[in-house]
């Protein structure tokens, strides 16, 4: 098949969707697809690349910075201070890379490569030129829905008055499902996360809606001992317990909720414990600011935004995978943590319970709640055998989201969605 991923969020980006789409085009193209993807242009100019291993296609199209919020590419700046205060930071000068005029590059471009099903991942500006195109050309669509509505709020500063943000937030769900509804196929990470976005009256809603993990490459991470060249590299102590929190460092991640957990885990006598925080985002300052107020900046490690293979390393040397976030349709970071082994602990919100499965592979915990959280993590590090079932039970877990049933699950999803594209177009002949 000739496959079109069109994505506003793309590799090297370091953001869950990002992950998924370039998964998505690397394993499509390895079974043997032709595969073409659609994502910004990060030097603004519209170009084009080939990976040489893969032969994915990329065309970045012409883009522009949206500077109040980095691009997820280049390391977040410190804060600005005045007189030795900080101060928030309002816009960045690496600012995140919108395609707000695609129309055009949208149209030739997929008019060359002549796709066979286009397969959608986000719901800005690239989105509304395929929903377009797809309508004139009469091509079969897939859609995604990776997020929710708080995804995009939370990052925003000018959106945080609640009532606004609750408005927000209901034009932002209404604007997402209406792309999934005018696909032919729709999918989402999980279960929970469909009965959380999709309306439960389906009268205007008639688009088959499946629940599909985003998968995770189980080759790449799975459990082996704790590098000694990764502890010296991030000056980690190998004989410390180590709470693991990787991903975005961004607001809705709440992480933290996890730093003032393990404040409080300290001051029960737990000591011999690290909280290691992998990432990048707009929410670093405030963080390492707590940890200081705090009195824990020596034990709470960051170690910025670290890539593959790399990464796969780092999750290794963890005892615990921690997150307080509420916001997730699944949790790619989450899978990766299971399918190391680590037992989790996570807030009972979004869509984590069916990876974080509370009393099989980890805690879950009301969100918000710091108290709950410190004990649930102070449950796991202090019972060995616990530790142990967990992260059995992790791993099994993991199993259910193996990216290689994922890749073949979406080529027959293409295809269902190729036969009802041919169905309509004939009901509509006659």
């Amino acid at each position: 098949m000739k496959i079109a991923i069109a994505s506003d969020i793309y590799y090297p980006m370091t953001n869950g969707v990002a992950v998924f789409a370039h998964n998505l085009a690397n394993g499509l193209a390895q079974a043997g697809h032709e595969v073409l993807v659609i994502a910004p242009s990060f030097t603004g100019e519209y170009y084009e690349e080939i990976d040489e291993k893969t032969g994915v296609k990329t065309a970045h199209l012409s883009s522009i910075r949206f500077p109040f919020y980095p691009d997820q590419i280049n390391p977040v700046p410190d804060n600005p201070e005045f007189l030795g205060m900080p101060l928030p930071r309002l816009t960045y000068k690496n600012g995140i890379w919108w395609t707000v005029n695609p129309w055009v590059e949208v149209k030739k471009v997929l008019d060359e490569f002549q796709p066979d099903v286009i397969h959608l991942q986000t719901a800005e500006f690239i989105a509304l030129a395929v929903m377009s195109y797809v309508k004139k050309r009469d091509v079969p669509l897939v859609s995604t829905g990776h997020a929710y509505p708080d995804n995009i709020t939370d990052q925003l500063f000018f959106l945080q008055p609640k009532p606004l943000k609750k408005l927000s937030n209901a034009i932002l769900k209404a604007h997402m499902m209406s792309f999934l509804k005018n696909s032919e196929y729709a999918t989402m990470p999980t279960e929970i996360a469909i009965g959380d976005l999709i309306p439960k009256n389906r009268k205007y809603f008639k688009v088959p809606v499946e629940a599909l993990s985003n998968g995770v490459d189980l080759s790449q991470f799975k459990p082996a001992p704790a590098s000694t060249e990764i502890l010296k590299k991030y000056q980690l102590d190998d004989g410390k317990y180590k709470i693991m929190y990787i991903g975005r460092v961004d607001p809705e991640k709440s992480i933290d909720v996890v730093v003032k957990a393990f404040a409080l885990l300290l001051a029960d006598g737990i000591s011999n414990t690290e909280l290691v925080i992998v990432g990048d985002g707009i929410d670093m300052a405030r963080l390492k600011e707590l940890t200081e107020d705090l009195g824990i900046s020596e034990e709470v490690k960051f170690l910025g935004k670290i890539m593959m293979p790399e990464l796969a390393k780092v999750y290794r040397m963890g005892t615990i995978f921690a997150t307080g976030s509420e916001t997730e349709t699944q949790g790619i970071v989450l899978i990766e943590a299971a399918a190391t082994g680590l037992p989790l602990v996570a807030v009972n919100a979004g869509a984590v319970g069916e990876i974080c499965v509370n009393g099989v592979n980890g805690e879950l915990v009301e969100a918000g709640n710091v108290e709950a959280f410190k004990e649930a993590m102070k449950k796991i590090l202090l019972d060995k055998k616990l530790q142990k079932e967990y992260s059995k039970n992790s791993l099994e877990i993991s199993k259910k989201h193996d990216l290689r049933h994922t890749l073949k699950r979406f080529e027959e999803i293409y295809e269902e969605a190729i036969r009802l594209k041919h169905a309509e177009i004939e009901a509509k002949a006659e």
